[in-house]
Formats: structure tokens, sequence, C-alpha cells
């Protein structure tokens, strides 16, 4: 459905011009700080070396984990197929180094709980790193294949497999590509810099994937706090016909799916719907320039972009092998700084906390953050005060202070009610509270416990 488009002016480089926003709510966490970005955006996109090893998680996003493919003893080469999806909604897994697996094991994962790993012994030759440009041209159905068989999923942090969100479902109809460049997180710059430093190659991504879905249209959705890279896509963008680079106004979660779906194609996704639903179909910028990698060189996506930022010894942005452990990356950038409180996956909004930085980088790793006391501090809870704060910046229209009421109170068909299952888990919510409360935590616990029950009654019928 549409909706009225209320624009918005800012300024871009001195120039005035509208910019592109979403409907409702929304914070700024940061803001006066530039919301942390500014310690690594400066920093040039580095090559991190193959580390000695890599434990490649087989859980990379959604879907059950894959099935290894590969032995304990067995020699593989970079891009080797080592697992495959257990079914549909799944991804492809592949060496991210030459080497010998020296076995599958059961390790934590960035995303909590634990999953098989399998860990590939680097012997330092990098075989099969090498993906010469092959020249082939593919139809859409061969360009999709292409995507599978590369094992590409979401990058912007969900990771969802790219494959299956552009089969489109019987009766459904694409008519608008959106590439999300937005990264509205604070501290992370991988798509920044990647917008910044190989425009080009996302841009030819995005035309195989106009190509494969049967758009004629795309439209990439950058906020305005990234100058450098709304010039630099605007120029590359001259060369590709029906896209266009829209300037989006700097608020958190500017970048989330639904709202960059109001923003930037001013329709809504249904309730419990998806993209499709409403004739849209969003890629990442990191996955569309997996997508010209997958098409033009048969590259599997065996590497990406991640930040590593914070207190740590040069914030930095690297281009990491899939499996590589956030020690080694948080080393590589000169070790932690003093009196580290937090390490996080992704960014401090929408991340995962980690207990140990053994976990690995996965295909939807965005960013490894460590924050220090200053920013990690940590508050004791208050009692609610029914201010209202939360439900004036929930950009999907909650009531938090209700579904955390209930939740807590173990109500659960009370916060389904109140629609919890709707949440996005930005934590706009948990970041304005005034006593502190950890309403985004909470949602998130009902939610669980409504699913579970919600699975149990259907597998009861």
């Amino acid at each position: 459905m549409d909706f009225i488009f209320h624009p918005i002016w800012g300024k871009i480089g001195g120039w005035a011009l509208q910019l592109y926003r979403f409907k409702r709510g929304g914070v700024t966490p940061l803001h006066r700080r530039h919301e942390g970005k500014t310690l690594s955006s400066g920093a040039s996109i580095e090559r991190m070396p193959a580390p000695e090893k890599v434990c490649i998680s087989m859980v990379q996003g959604a879907g059950a984990p894959a099935k290894p493919v590969v032995k304990p003893s067995d020699l593989v080469t970079v891009g080797q197929l080592i697992a495959e999806p257990a079914g549909f909604i799944g991804t492809r897994i592949h060496a991210s180094v030459s080497g010998v697996v020296k076995g599958i094991v059961e390790m934590p994962t960035v995303a909590g709980g634990v999953a098989p790993h399998i860990v590939i012994e680097n012997d330092g030759q990098d075989t099969g790193y090498d993906f010469p440009e092959t020249g082939r041209r593919l139809t859409g159905p061969e360009i999709l294949s292409a995507i599978q068989e590369a094992g590409l999923a979401g990058m912007g942090g969900a990771g969802f497999p790219t494959h299956v969100k552009m089969t489109i479902p019987e009766g459904k109809r694409c008519e608008l590509l959106l590439i999300n460049g937005a990264e509205c997180e604070p501290f992370l710059t991988a798509d920044q810099r990647l917008m910044e430093e190989d425009p080009d190659r996302i841009l030819r991504g995005a035309g195989y994937a106009m190509e494969a879905l049967g758009v004629k249209e795309a439209r990439v959705g950058i906020e305005n706090n990234k100058p450098a890279a709304i010039a630099a896509m605007e120029k590359s963008a001259q060369g590709f016909a029906g896209v266009s680079i829209c300037p989006m106004r700097t608020r958190y979660p500017q970048g989330s799916e639904k709202q960059l779906i109001q923003a930037l194609a001013r329709r809504e996704v249904p309730q419990g719907g998806l993209p499709i639903d409403c004739g849209v179909v969003v890629l990442n910028v990191g996955t569309c320039a997996a997508i010209a990698d997958a098409v033009e060189r048969n590259k599997p996506l065996v590497e990406r972009v991640v930040t590593v930022t914070g207190a740590v010894g040069r914030p930095s942005n690297l281009l990491c092998r899939i499996g590589t452990s956030f020690a080694d990356a948080v080393a590589y950038c000169g070790g932690y700084g003093d009196h580290i409180e937090k390490l996080i996956s992704g960014g401090p909004m929408m991340g995962f906390a980690q207990f140990t930085d053994e976990v690995t980088v996965g295909k939807g790793t965005s960013g490894i953050l460590a924050l220090d006391h200053d920013h990690a501090k940590q508050f004791e809870e208050w009692p609610c005060t029914h201010c209202g704060k939360c439900v004036q910046v929930c950009p999907v229209g909650l009531m938090p202070l209700m579904i955390d009421a209930y939740s807590r109170a173990g109500k659960m068909d009370m916060a389904d009610e109140y629609n919890a299952m709707d949440c996005m888990e930005c934590g706009c919510c948990s970041y304005i509270c005034p006593s502190r409360r950890h309403l985004t935590q909470s949602i998130r616990a009902a939610k669980r416990e409504i699913l579970a029950a919600r699975n149990a009654k259907k597998g009861g019928k």
C-alpha cells in the first residue's frame, strides 16, 4: 500500500536536496559523536592475511545447519564446497583457505548457542584462490543458479539466503529492486568503504540481480552522512540504466528492510508479510558486490569486508576470510585497548554480545566492536514511568512498554495481542528508555515463547 510521502531537506557537500525518510519513530544514537563511524570511516579496505586456521560455522544465517561433505584429513582448496544446505532455505558453504580438514567440532556461534564448525588448517598456499573472469554471459535463471552455487547470503547482518530471496513465489511479481547502502548502525563503515572504493562492482551486481528478477528499476538508498559514498555511487550510476541513487535522512533504523521500503518505494510491507508482498526485493550493497563476483568470476562467498572498531589499536575495515576468529582479526588491528567491557558481533544496536573472541566471522558478520567501560556502562533497571518515549521511537508503531510488562508477567498471550511478533528488535526502545529497562531483551524473550507455543500447537494437530 502506498502512503503519503513527506520529504525533508538536508545538505550534502553544501548543496540542499530532498532526502528520503521512513515513516515513523527512530533515534539518532551517538549523534554528537558522529555515531562512532569516524573511527574507521577513513580506513581503506585492507586485505587481512589468511589466518593459520579457520573455523567455518555450519550455521550461516537462516535455515538449519548445513551438512558437511568433507571429513577430517581431507585436503581442500579455496572455494571448494565443504557443506551442503539442509534444505532450500540455506546456503552452500565453501573453504576459505586451502589446507587440511582437522576436524568438525561444536563451537559457539555469534548469534548464541553452538553449532558444528569445520576446522581447516591453512597450508599457506591459497590453492584455488585465483578466480579469473570467465567472460560468460548468463540468462536470468542462470544468474540465480550462479548465486545459489556461490552460497550467497544477505551480508547486511540477517544472512538470509540470496537465492531464496530472489526466487519469486507463484502469484507474486517483483516491480522494484532496492539496494541497501544505509549502514545505519553506529560504528560500522564496511558498506561505506565498499561504496567509496568499488561502486562499479556493486552496480554490476545490481544489474545482474535486475536481470534475474526481471525488473527495470533499482534504487540505492544511502544515508546523507556518507557524502563521499553518495558521490562515488552517483558517478558510477551514470553508466547503468534504470539505477538511481537516493540520499536518505540519517536516522536509525533507516537501513532496516521495512523502513527502507517505506522511504524509497513508498510502500508498506503487510503485517506478517515479506517485501515481495508489495512488489519489492531488497539487497545489501555487499551482497550485490558478491553477486558480481559469482557471475563474472564464478567466485563463492569465501571472504567479506568487516569493520573492526571501537577500543582496538587500529580501527580498520578488513577483507576477512570466512571462519577467521574475532581474536585473530582484533590482533591484526593492534589488539584490544584498556578495560574492555563488551565484545559485539555487528553494531551496538542490533549486534550480539559475545562471551569469547574465539567465535568466527560468518557471511553476515558486518562488524567486530570492542567497547570499553565508557561505552558499555551497566545501569540499574528502574520501574517503568509510562512516559511513552518507547512508543514514540518504535518504527513499527508498537507499544514496547506493554509487551515488556506482559512478557515479564509470563502472559505471552497478551504480549501476542500487542503484536510482539512484529517487533524488529532494533533496540530503539531500550536506547531511549529513561528507566534503563531492557525492553528489547524482554520482547525478544516473549517472541521466543510465542513462537514455541505456535509450533507446539501446530505439532499437536
